[in-house]
């Protein structure tokens, strides 16, 4: 995933969870904020109760699998996408489509 498609600095984290709106599933927790912006900015957050550095890893790496997936079809917003527990359990078809469904109740996801 290109630099220019992902949150890093601490403050746009910040102005994103004070300012955006959240939308949850049993597996994920999306916070998204509206900008000026051509592109998409995404950021991912793992917590340690989830698993250890590789298996947090893992789940970063199928999170970012899935978003490129959507690329096309993701609004032009910043938004975060929080891991909840059970997500290391699931394989990589499961994560896509519990995805898709955060996704698409935050309307971050156009029809396609």
């Amino acid at each position: 995933m290109k630099k220019s498609y992902r949150v890093k600095r601490e403050k746009d984290f910040k102005v994103i969870f004070d300012h955006g709106y959240s939308t949850a599933n049993r597996k994920f927790v999306i916070y998204h904020l509206q900008t000026q912006q051509d592109d998409f900015r995404v950021g991912i957050s793992v917590g340690k109760r989830l698993g250890n550095a590789v298996t947090r890893n893992r789940i970063k790496r199928k999170i970012r699998h899935v978003l490129l997936e959507f690329k096309d079809r993701l609004k032009s917003e910043d938004f975060v996408v929080i891991a909840r527990k059970g997500v290391q359990d699931l394989d990589y078809q499961a994560v896509k489509a519990n995805l898709e469904h955060v996704l698409i109740l935050a309307h971050l996801l156009e029809e396609g």
